[in-house]
């Protein structure tokens, strides 16, 4: 699938919390393989139609492999929402094999926010 048309199954809405700083986090599995996709983000002006998610892996399935679509959740979703802090951990379904990316806005920082999360 193309990125544009994969892009646009991530609709959003605007964020009712402002300038406050939240944490969202959106799990799913891809339907062939079982891999695990975690999604945690702050967002900005935009919020993720969670109920979207599943129906936008199922267009990723079957990934190329972990790390390629921890990469591409991780581009995807900082086009559609540009959030202000971004988490993406991908695992297949033994948990044997795991990989985390992230980004972030160049002056976000929320140190004390992060520091609430479960470590990777």
């Amino acid at each position: 699938m193309e990125t544009a048309a994969r892009r646009a199954l991530l609709p959003t809405r605007p964020n009712p919390g402002g300038r406050l700083d939240c944490i969202v986090t959106v799990d799913g599995r891809l339907p062939t393989t079982g891999t695990g996709v975690t999604l945690r983000y702050v967002p900005d002006r935009l919020v993720l139609d969670a109920a979207a998610f599943a129906g936008y892996l199922a267009a990723l399935d079957p990934p190329p492999g972990i790390e390629e679509l921890a990469a591409t959740v991780l581009a995807d979703v900082n086009d559609v929402l540009v959030p202000r802090w971004l988490h993406i951990a991908t695992a297949t379904p033994d948990g044997g094999h795991r990989a985390a990316i992230e980004d972030c806005q160049p002056r976000w920082n929320n140190a004390m926010l992060l520091q609430r999360l479960e470590r990777i």
